[in-house]
C-alpha cells in the first residue's frame, strides 16, 4: 500500500522578518502534528542550540515530536535522509516544514519537488508562506529577491504591525496585492497565528481556485514600479485550445524564467469541463476539472505574477485568441 505523500510548507521572507519565531511557535503550538523541519542557515537564533554543529547534517527529535534538521548541504540530501529515516522507522513526521534563508530565492526550492520524480511521489509543496516585516517593508522590497519572495507566495504574513500606524499597513497591503494578488494577507503576532492560515493551502494543487475574490479587487494606482506585479488575463468568449496552447508556449518560451507563479481557470471551445493549469517559471502542469454549472458565466481567467513582464504586449496577444 502506497503512503500519501508529506505535505511540505516553504517559509520565506527577508532578514528579520520573523521567521524563527513563527517556526517556533509552529514548534510549539497543541497541534497534535509530529512536524519535520530543515533549516538551511546558520542562524545566531536557532529553534534549539543544540542544532548546529559541524556536521553536514544534523538532527534533533523534540519532546513533542517534531523534528528539527539543520543542514550544511543541498536540499535534496536533506529530504532523502528524512525519507530513509521515516522509512527505517527511526523518524516519525507528518509534515515537513523549510525555512529558508532571508536571502533564499523560493524557486529553487519549489522546483525541487517537481524536477525529481521520486521527491514528487513522497512528498506533495502544500503551500509558500511569506513573512514581511511591516516595519521595514520600504526598504526590504527595494530589494528584488525580497519582491520575489512576496510573489512565489501562497500566503503574505504581515509581522511587527503593531510598531507602525494602520495608514502604513493599509498601504504596505496594496503594494502586496499588486505585486502578488492571489495570496491572501493575514497578520502574525510575535510569531502567532492560527495554524489553519498556515497548513493544507493546497496552493500547487491543480483546481479552479484561481485566487480569493478580494485579492482581485480594484487596487489603487501604484506610488512606484515594482519589478514583481500581478498580470490578470480574462476572457468571456470560450477560446480556442490551438491557439491558446500557441499562446501559451510562446508566452513560456520568451517569459518563462520570468513567470514566477501562473494559474488559470480556461473554458475551452467545444468542452464542457474548465482546463486548469499552474506552474512555476517553465513547470507546469495542466488537467480538465469540473463541468461548468447550468447558467454559470463561463469566464476563462489567467493570473500571471511575474518580473518586468511586458504587460502591453502579452494582453494584446491574449485579446487575439478572442478575435
Amino acid at each position: 500500500m502506497s503512503q500519501a505523500p508529506i505535505p511540505v510548507t516553504v517559509l520565506t521572507g527577508f532578514l528579520g522578518a520573523g521567521k524563527t519565531t513563527l517556526l517556533r511557535h509552529m514548534l510549539e503550538a497543541e497541534h497534535g502534528l509530529r512536524l519535520a523541519v530543515i533549516e538551511n542557515e546558520y542562524s545566531a537564533t536557532p529553534i534549539d542550540g543544540q542544532l548546529l554543529g559541524d556536521a553536514p547534517v544534523e538532527l534533533l527529535t523534540l519532546a513533542n515530536g517534531c523534528v528539527c534538521c539543520s543542514i550544511h548541504v543541498e536540499l535534496e540530501k536533506a529530504l532523502y535522509l528524512l525519507l530513509d529515516k521515516l522509512d527505517s522507522g527511526e523518524l516519525a513526521f507528518d509534515r515537513l516544514v523549510i525555512e529558508c534563508t532571508g536571502l533564499a530565492d523560493p524557486a529553487p526550492v519549489a522546483q525541487t519537488f517537481f524536477a525529481d520524480e521520486e521527491l514528487c511521489n513522497r512528498y506533495v509543496l502544500d503551500g509558500i508562506l511569506t513573512l514581511v516585516d511591516a516595519a521595514n517593508a520600504e526598504r526590504h522590497l527595494q530589494e528584488a529577491i525580497a519582491q520575489a519572495q512576496v510573489g512565489f507566495a501562497d500566503r503574505i504574513l504581515l509581522s511587527k504591525t503593531d510598531l507602525v500606524d494602520a495608514a502604513a499597513v493599509e498601504a504596505l497591503s496594496q503594494r502586496l496585492a499588486r505585486i502578488n494578488r492571489r495570496a491572501p494577507i493575514r497578520t502574525v503576532a510575535h510569531g502567532r497565528i492560527e495554524l489553519a492560515e498556515l497548513l493544507d493551502i493546497r496552493g500547487f494543487n491543480l483546481n479552479a481556485d484561481v485566487a480569493p475574490a478580494p485579492s482581485l479587487r480594484p487596487l489603487a494606482p501604484a506610488a512606484s514600479k515594482d519589478r514583481i506585479a500581478t498580470l490578470v488575463l480574462n476572457a468571456e468568449r470560450a477560446l480556442d485550445m490551438d491557439r491558446l496552447s500557441a499562446f501559451m508556449e510562446d508566452l513560456l518560451e520568451r517569459h518563462g524564467n520570468a513567470l514566477l507563479r501562473y494559474k488559470g481557470v480556461l473554458n475551452v471551445a467545444g468542452e464542457e469541463r474548465r482546463l486548469v493549469f499552474q506552474g512555476v517559471l517553465r513547470l507546469y502542469g495542466f488537467d480538465w476539472d469540473s463541468e461548468w454549472g447550468e447558467g454559470e458565466a463561463r469566464d476563462s481567467v489567467l493570473v500571471f505574477i511575474g518580473d518586468n513582464l511586458p504587460e502591453e504586449e502579452i494582453r494584446a496577444g491574449f485579446a487575439a485568441l478572442q478575435d
